[in-house]
């Protein structure tokens, strides 16, 4: 889903299986992931759950690279 500013990249969360590769293609339990608030814009608009985890997907040097963030609850 992409938002309507021009800054913000594509953001998406991810189905179990894509979760699951994503997983094991970097060799990393899905704790270990860099965390997004549940209470994040991107997050809301996509109607993030706890949980779930987001596919970022950014433009560097004219390369697509994707991060990926774990729904995490506001504290």
């Amino acid at each position: 889903m992409n938002s309507e500013h021009f800054l913000v990249p594509p953001h998406r969360i991810l189905d179990e299986k894509e979760l699951e590769e994503v997983l094991k293609k970097y060799g990393i339990a899905v704790n270990k992931l860099a965390k997004i608030f549940e209470t994040d814009p991107q997050a809301k608009k996509l109607n993030a759950k706890v949980g779930q985890v987001i596919e970022i997907e950014r433009e560097e040097n004219g390369r697509k690279i994707k991060y990926y963030r774990l729904v995490v609850p506001q504290q």
